[in-house]
């Protein structure tokens, strides 16, 4: 492995664990962002189960989105992905940024998820 992924797998190592301190118990909303998309999940880790999900990928997105890589994007799915949890009940999560700083396409996301109804 290379330094660059061992640093990033540190820091995300690192960041999981303080979210399972201070979560109590909360699912996990995990973002991935690719060069071309983004992904968001909201997981339960103590059922091991994704209770939702959302990515820039989905036939429901495309026509509407330009690319999947810029702050648009983000903010779609982040609205989708709130959606879809509030569905499935879950109001209060805690973000899981993974490796990525909390800046731009990561916080757009964000925002909009807090925008359509999750609470973290």
């Amino acid at each position: 492995m290379s330094a660059k992924q061992d640093l990033s797998e540190r820091r995300k190592t690192r960041l999981r664990f303080s979210l399972r301190q201070k979560g109590g118990g909360r699912p996990r909303l995990c973002v991935f962002r690719s060069s071309k998309h983004i992904y968001a999940q909201v997981i339960d880790d103590l059922r091991g189960h994704t209770l939702a999900a959302a990515s820039s990928i989905e036939k429901s997105l495309r026509g509407e989105l330009k690319t999947g890589a810029d702050k648009g994007a983000a903010a779609a799915v982040g609205k989708l992905v709130a959606a879809r949890a509030r569905e499935a009940g879950v109001s209060q999560v805690v973000f899981d940024r993974g490796p990525y700083l909390y800046h731009g396409r990561v916080k757009a996301l964000a925002d909009a998820a807090r925008e359509g109804g999750l609470d973290f």
